[in-house]
């Protein structure tokens, strides 16, 4: 597999809608947060590791993954989603593409075998058009600096026909990441703008993916076992509208056309 740059670069998106959006930070300061907790990054995972793992654990089947598949997984972060997607499916080939070379370290230790490419920037990757036959995102959304130059890359890296597991938390969820890193501290999420799950559609939709579901998950992200899947099990039966909104992770599904 390649992983050089394209003469093509990204696609132009549609003109108008969301496409001039862009936060107010840069992806080099997305760079430094996350290189500055790298150190503390699994051990602060670990005291909520169930919810950590929830997106592994849901994302995951939903690739629809078959033997060989090339997956692209960005921004992988420790790599964490190594295991799963070995344990699914034999012999598929992962590309772990991260733009922290602190994360990178920190997965070079705990997954050795497993491919890992440094990004540059979100808004442009370092990959061939159509190089790979599924796409996971997994919490990156929401600290691109061009959320829309983002998708739109992903979209022209996975073949036509493949698949896109995206996640990210929705604007509801920042009341709640403010109150859980005022009491129980964290490694923090760094430069962020929570979308709502209106907007992530929408950016879906403009920059040419086809949205397949879209489900709200994790409602009571800590607390008693009890609680959390008591909390589960409400919002499995609303999985939209307002009680799925307030999921702090949102999952969406999408294809490439």
């Amino acid at each position: 597999m390649k992983h050089a740059p394209t003469a093509s670069g990204t696609r132009t998106p549609p003109a108008g809608g969301l496409r001039r959006r862009r936060n107010a930070w840069r992806d080099a300061d997305v760079e430094r947060h996350w290189d500055r907790v790298a150190d503390i990054y699994v051990r602060e995972n670990a005291r909520v590791s169930e919810t950590h793992s929830q997106r592994f654990e849901y994302a995951v089947p939903r690739l629809e993954l078959f033997p060989d598949a090339r997956i692209l997984n960005v921004s992988s972060r420790d790599a964490g989603a190594e295991p799963y997607l070995h344990r699914a499916t034999p012999n598929v080939q992962t590309i772990h593409a991260e733009i922290s070379g602190g994360l990178i370290a920190m997965a070079r230790r705990l997954h050795p075998t497993a491919a890992q490419v440094k990004l540059a920037t979100y808004s442009q990757l370092p990959f061939d058009d159509a190089s790979f036959d599924r796409a996971l995102s997994l919490e990156t959304l929401e600290h691109v600096a061009e959320p829309h130059a983002f998708l739109t890359e992903l979209g022209r890296v996975v073949r036509p026909g493949g698949v896109l597991v995206l996640s990210c938390p929705p604007a509801t969820a920042e009341f709640a990441y403010r109150v859980y890193s005022a009491l129980l501290g964290g490694h923090g999420e760094g430069p962020h703008r929570f979308p709502s799950s209106r907007t992530v559609r929408r950016l879906l939709v403009e920059t040419g993916w086809r949205l397949r579901a879209h489900e709200g998950t994790v409602l009571v992200p800590v607390g008693p076992r009890w609680l959390r899947r008591a909390g589960e099990r409400l919002i499995q039966r609303f999985p939209t509208g307002l009680i799925g909104e307030w999921g702090i992770r949102q999952f969406y599904v999408a294809n490439r056309p």
